[in-house]
């Protein structure tokens, strides 16, 4: 598709930023809007006039604010990537026993993971259903896989991922009925060197993290892969199913 326009949402991740240099060197894409809660530290993309920059703090005020100025710009959108995510924080970490469980954070976790994904694809119906075809892509992960948990621990995180998981597997039914041209992407995106992931890894081999870069080029080979016949897949960076 020549010059498409797409939405990244959660632009300042290491994921996202990687995602944004891919796009641009394709000849495809048109127009980048970018969201985030503060302007991208990478100066090249402040010159790029390919790239437009969005302050959200996430609220559900602020999301609709942008929403309605796409609305009346008329703002046709092919892709639509949410990248918002949080395993920890200053004030929680994942929970290793029931008893490590605090209300508080399982709000805090569940908010960002599962709750502001929702509210831009509930406001962004109007400017989806506008499109010839639109792929929205959300970050999940298969720790939400109830099939897959086999370790237990980490509650919030869990949790918050297989509610992300079930609240867009119900959108797309409900997407479905009204476009057929129209294709959700639940995407894992492996233990990728970024933040999110930066306490945790030094368990793990250096070969089995991975670097921005690598993942942005895989969920851009799925992208261009993609069937839009109203369905919703869970998959991780290969491309292979991963089991609700």
């Amino acid at each position: 598709m020549a010059d498409e326009s797409i939405l990244i949402i959660g632009a300042n991740s290491g994921i996202a930023g990687s995602l944004i240099e891919n796009f641009l060197d394709k000849k495809t894409v048109g127009k980048i809007l970018a969201v985030s809660r503060s302007m991208p530290k990478n100066q090249s993309f402040h010159k790029n006039e390919n790239i437009e920059w969005l302050l959200s703090d996430y609220t559900e005020h602020s999301i609709d604010q942008i929403v309605s100025t796409l609305k009346t710009r008329e703002f046709i959108i092919d892709k639509v990537i949410i990248c918002n995510g949080a395993l920890h924080s200053s004030l929680f970490s994942p929970e290793k026993r029931v008893e490590d469980i605090e209300l508080q954070n399982l709000d805090a976790v569940m908010k960002i993971n599962a709750f502001i994904p929702m509210l831009w694809v509930k406001n962004l119906k109007p400017l989806i259903r506008k499109s010839d075809r639109c792929s929205i892509t959300v970050f999940s992960a298969r720790i939400g896989s109830i099939q897959d948990n086999g370790k237990g621990g980490w509650y919030a995180y869990r949790a918050s991922k297989a509610a992300l998981n079930m609240l867009m597997k119900t959108a797309s039914i409900e997407f479905r009925r009204e476009s057929a041209e129209i294709s959700f992407l639940l995407f894992h995106p492996g233990t990728t060197d970024t933040y999110l992931s930066q306490p945790f890894q030094k368990r793990m081999a250096d070969s089995a993290i991975f670097q921005t870069d690598f993942v942005a080029k895989q969920l851009i080979i799925i992208l261009d892969n993609l069937v839009y016949d109203g369905e919703i897949k869970f998959a991780d960076w290969k491309g292979e199913t991963i089991a609700w």
